[in-house]
């Protein structure tokens, strides 16, 4: 059984090596490639479905760039991070 929400939203799932969680409406939360942990780059979500974050991951642990993103859509804070620890 998947998990999911009271609604009967899916809370994730998983298609091609590609995970994507769900908010409860249905809106993506997070989707990006899974191969028993997180890795690579996702892509996170607001509820509204804008554009919240973009980083990298390596098992499960932020490692590369990251970029956060203000309501409009700009550039809100760019990070670099290496094992999970903020380098720049």
């Amino acid at each position: 059984m998947k998990d999911q929400y009271k609604n009967g939203q899916i809370k994730q799932q998983i298609d091609r090596g590609i995970q994507t969680y769900y908010f409860e409406d249905g809106t993506i939360k997070a989707t990006g490639p899974f191969d028993g942990q997180m890795q690579g780059e996702w892509k996170f979500f607001r509820k509204s479905g804008e554009l919240w974050q973009v980083g990298n991951l390596k098992q499960d642990i932020k490692n590369g760039p990251w970029i956060r993103y203000d309501r409009s859509g700009q550039i809100e804070k760019e990070t670099i991070f290496e094992n999970g620890k903020e380098v720049k």
